[in-house]
């Protein structure tokens, strides 16, 4: 175990969340592509219409909304990560930081209004 001077660790579980976020969503993502995957198998849609009537129910709607969701929630654990890692001016990597928030909170919006349209 490596001690970092001047750092007591009293049991916050440093990472630990967001490891085990990272593990959650990927899971999640890996179980509704795998139920997408079934349910196109079973019955391939030929056309817009038939794409359509799969998402017309309520807990498709959900599960999608909940692998997106899950996406952005997975994506900012990363981003986030890296932009600790590589930007070190805090000015900047705060500003970064905030405009990928923005950004995945609109495209959860966005996903919204396109799955509820």
């Amino acid at each position: 175990m490596v001690r970092q001077p001047g750092r007591t660790v009293t049991g916050a579980h440093y990472g630990l969340r967001d490891w085990l976020a990272q593990r959650i969503t990927a899971v999640l993502m890996a179980a509704y592509i795998v139920f997408l995957v079934a349910i196109v198998c079973i019955n391939p849609p030929q056309d817009h219409a038939a794409w359509v009537a799969i998402f017309q129910h309520s807990w498709m709607r959900i599960a999608t909304f909940l692998f997106f969701a899950g996406l952005f929630w997975h994506a900012w654990v990363g981003v986030r990560n890296v932009l600790m890692d590589y930007v070190k001016p805090t000015a900047i990597r705060l500003t970064l930081q905030i405009l990928v928030i923005i950004s995945l909170l609109a495209y959860l919006v966005w996903t919204a209004e396109i799955l509820w349209s």
